[in-house]
C-alpha cells in the first residue's frame, strides 16, 4: 500500500485548517461552540488528509462518498452552529452579501443549489480533475464544504434575516433533502461500467473492482444520507411537541428583527434617492 499510496503531508491544507481553528477560537467565547469547532475541524482533517483524503481523491469513489458525507452532514452544520450570531451578522451585513444569503437560505433554492452543485462536483471530468491535480482536489473539497453550508442554512436557521422554518417545516426540509441530494447514486448503482477512469488501484488497495466500488458508493450515499438525516428530521419533529412547542410556529430572534429594520432603512434610502430632483 505504501508504494501505491505514498504519504503526502498536504502542508498548505493543514495550515489552512489550523489557521481556521485559531481564527475561530478568537471570535468564539462559548466553551460549547469551541468544542463544536474542534470536533468539526478534527473530522475535516481526518477525511481530507492522508490516507483517507488521498484514497478519496484518486482511488475510491466509496471513500470519496464517505468523505463527502462527513463534510456535508457533520463538519458543515457543526461549523455553522459553532459560529456566533454576532459574527454571522457582521459577515452578512453588506447589502450584496445579505441579498445572496437571503436568496440561498430559502429552502427551495437551497435544495436546487445543493442538487446542481453536488451533481456538478461528481461529474466525470470534475472527479478525474481532482484525481490528477492537487489543486483540483482542494477545489472539490472546498466546494463540498460550501454545499454542506447551503444544505444546512435553512434547517439550522442561523443566518440573520433569513427565513426561519417551523419544526414541522424543518423536519420536512431535511427529510426531502436526503432524497434529492443523493439522486446521482442511482446512476452509480445501475451503471454497467465504471464512470471515473482516473480513479485507479481500487483492487490493489481495497480489493474491489472499479465497478463494485462505484456500486458500493451508491448504496453508501443512500444509506449514509437517509439514516442520519431522517433520524434528525423525526427527532426534531417529535421533540418540538414534547417540549410544548407548536410544530407550525416559526421562531423570532432579535437578529432577524435587526436585519429587517436594516433592510427597511435601505429601501427608504433607495426610494428617497429615486425621488430626489437631479
Amino acid at each position: 500500500m505504501t508504494s501505491l499510496l505514498p504519504f503526502h503531508l498536504h502542508l498548505i491544507e493543514l495550515l489552512a485548517i489550523v489557521a481556521a481553528g485559531v481564527a475561530h477560537h478568537f471570535v468564539v467565547t462559548s466553551p460549547v461552540q469551541r468544542r463544536q469547532t474542534l470536533f468539526a475541524l478534527l473530522a475535516f482533517t481526518v477525511v481530507t488528509m492522508w490516507p483517507i483524503g488521498d484514497l478519496a481523491a484518486s482511488v475510491s469513489l466509496t471513500v470519496a462518498t464517505v468523505q463527502r458525507l462527513v463534510i456535508m452532514l457533520f463538519v458543515a452544520p457543526m461549523l455553522l452552529k459553532a459560529t456566533p450570531t454576532t459574527v454571522l451578522s457582521k459577515l452578512t451585513r453588506p447589502r450584496p452579501v445579505d441579498f445572496v444569503v437571503r436568496i440561498l437560505s430559502h429552502p427551495g433554492v437551497a435544495v436546487v443549489s445543493v442538487t446542481v452543485l453536488g451533481t456538478a462536483t461528481l461529474m466525470t471530468p470534475v472527479v478525474d480533475w481532482g484525481a490528477r491535480s492537487s489543486f483540483g482536489r482542494d477545489v472539490i473539497i472546498l466546494g463540498v464544504l460550501i454545499i454542506g453550508f447551503l444544505l444546512w442554512v435553512p434547517a439550522l436557521s442561523v443566518m440573520p434575516g433569513a427565513k426561519r422554518l417551523s419544526p414541522a417545516a424543518t423536519a420536512g426540509y431535511i427529510f426531502g433533502s436526503a432524497i434529492v441530494v443523493t439522486s446521482l447514486s442511482f446512476v452509480w448503482i445501475f451503471s454497467r461500467h465504471s464512470l471515473y477512469p482516473d480513479l485507479h488501484n481500487q483492487y490493489a488497495l481495497l480489493h474491489m473492482t472499479p465497478l463494485f466500488d462505484q456500486q458500493l458508493a451508491g448504496f453508501v450515499a443512500k444509506l449514509g444520507c437517509y439514516i442520519p438525516m431522517w433520524a434528525i428530521a423525526f427527532t426534531m419533529f417529535f421533540n418540538a411537541e414534547d417540549r410544548g412547542v407548536s410544530v407550525d410556529e416559526s421562531p423570532l430572534h432579535w437578529a432577524d428583527v435587526e436585519r429587517q429594520l436594516l433592510r427597511i432603512d435601505r429601501q427608504r434610502a433607495r426610494a428617497l434617492r429615486r425621488h430626489q430632483p437631479e
